[in-house]
């Protein structure tokens, strides 16, 4: 896949993976020759928040189309593949956005025999002259070239976004040029990436020895599984209780792990460092690389006593590089794995699900034989609790949301709603507001209940918790935790917010 800036390029990526075909992600002005040594069975060009006619818009390197290999336009991707290839994109004047009547002129290829009667859109620019060699397949009120085709040369393009769900003939479509036109075969599996990630973390480590950052979670269980396979007894995992998990979260992930894994593990309880660390720290941004740069302190000094251990191994995901920012992608928030980490650092990273998905990772997890409790704990973010305070991280307001967050996590599980919920947790903002309890003023914190659905943490919905529900986790909350007098329910999306508060 070819990225020309679109805010949700993973998105195609990922479409393409549930027809069990790997796809990798890269810029749009990547080395032609880099994508050739890859033996890609066919190529995708994204869409782009651009326009063709912008002083300074990506363009597609001509060199792509020259690689004897399918191509797929979407959207911008689509314009940029007329221009260079002679035909013509014009400033209509007229967008369109959101559902569109699609009319289908010729079947070809991709859409052959598919149902394709609507289709999501979402552009102003529209290609008004298809180049040469092309076939006109579909077209809108707006779009006299919605859909074309060259299948002699093998290139492909739609205006419309066949990876939304909006697009409902979309997934289909792709598996179109994925079958028929790049004759790929369905082969990647959660077996598959198990298979082919040992053989990099072998590549990568040799002889050498790797310790793990584990912090319970699926994803760092995960990755301690892969690495272990792949290295066996050269690998020790390390498990760093800042002071900043949930109520009696370390004493159970080193009970999990003792019962589940046959790796060994070091327990370090650091509360007094990290604390110490964040005093006086209200910043976002802040207390992530604070954190971050402190665990890479501690896996150095560990890996120190164990010998030479030159490796790191951390849980590390895709959508976790996508909001840390990079070249192409702006900085959403600096996750203590990625943007968070220091610049001097002793060791390596080793890190086998950088290119996967939430639900991705817990496929694979299941093929390696996780507990069902451990493949769907929901995420729980590496900095923990700290970025869940909004404000000065203390002792006192650590435990006033331990608390809250343990009543409404048991209010969820005794709901039976745990497993549908991306995330459920509580959020602490350092304010303090007027109550009335027991005939008598309070001036106390306001809890705030987050509770999520997604599929990949890249978008995500508030979820539509039952009325009683929220009431009994209210009355729960108020009674039981001091210091806490009111509660309020966020029902934001993402975007624009994000999941986590900071």
């Amino acid at each position: 896949m070819v990225d020309f800036g679109a805010q949700y390029s993973q998105l195609i990526a990922r479409r393409i993976r549930e027809c069990r075909v790997f796809s990798a992600l890269l810029p749009h002005d990547v080395d032609p020759e880099r994508i050739a040594e890859l033996e890609p069975a066919g190529i995708v060009l994204s869409g782009g928040p651009a326009s063709v006619w912008d002083e300074g818009a990506p363009e597609l390197n001509p060199a792509l189309l020259d690689l004897g290999v399918p191509v797929l336009g979407i959207c911008y991707g689509m314009q940029a593949m007329t221009t260079s290839l002679g035909g013509e994109v014009a400033k209509t004047g007229a967008g369109e956005f959101g559902s569109t009547a699609l009319e289908v002129t010729a079947r070809g290829r991709l859409l052959a025999e598919l149902p394709a009667e609507t289709c999501w859109m979402s552009h102003r620019d529209s290609v008004v002259r298809a180049p040469q060699g092309f076939e006109v397949t579909a077209t809108t009120a707006e779009s006299p070239v919605a859909a074309m085709e060259d299948r002699v040369r093998g290139f492909y393009a739609v205006q419309f976004h066949p990876e939304v769900k909006h697009t409902p003939f979309g997934t289909d479509l792709l598996k179109s040029f994925l079958f028929d036109a790049c004759d790929a075969a369905p082969t990647w599996t959660p077996a598959a990436v198990i298979d082919d990630q040992v053989a990099r973390i072998r590549a990568q480590v040799g002889d050498g020895h790797a310790i793990c950052g584990l912090s319970g979670g699926v994803d760092s269980a995960v990755a301690a599984l892969l690495v272990h396979r792949a290295i066996g007894d050269r690998l020790t995992c390390v498990f760093v209780d800042h002071g900043l998990m949930r109520m009696n979260e370390g004493e159970q992930v080193e009970a999990a792990f003792g019962k589940h894994f046959g790796v060994p593990l070091i327990h370090v309880r650091a509360k007094d460092r990290f604390l110490a660390k964040l005093a006086g720290v209200e910043e976002p941004e802040r207390k992530r690389k604070i954190i971050g740069e402190e665990f890479i302190r501690i896996f150095e000094e560990e890996g120190a006593k164990l010998g030479d251990v030159p490796f790191l191994v951390q849980g590390t995901l895709y959508s976790d590089v996508i909001e840390s920012g990079g070249r192409d992608s702006a900085t959403i928030k600096s996750h203590h794995n990625v943007g968070g980490l220091p610049e001097d650092m002793a060791v390596e990273l080793v890190e086998p699900l950088r290119g996967l998905f939430k639900d991705e990772v817990r496929a694979v997890g299941e093929e390696l034989g996780l507990p069902e409790r451990m493949v769907w704990r929901q995420p729980f973010p590496g900095p923990g609790l700290a970025i869940r305070i909004i404000g000065e991280v203390t002792e006192e307001r650590l435990e006033v949301l331990r608390q809250a967050d343990f009543v409404l996590l048991e209010e969820i599980r005794r709901a039976g709603l745990y497993r549908d919920l991306w995330q459920s947790f509580a959020v602490l903002p350092a304010v303090r507001s007027v109550g009335v309890q027991g005939d008598e003023r309070t001036y106390a914190y306001p809890i705030v209940i987050r509770a999520v659905t997604s599929d990949d943490a890249m978008t995500a919905d508030w979820a539509r918790l039952p009325h009683e529900l929220l009431q009994a986790i209210s009355s729960r909350i108020i009674n039981e935790v001091q210091g806490v007098n009111r509660v309020v329910l966020d029902i934001t999306s993402k975007p624009p917010g994000t999941i986590e508060w900071e």
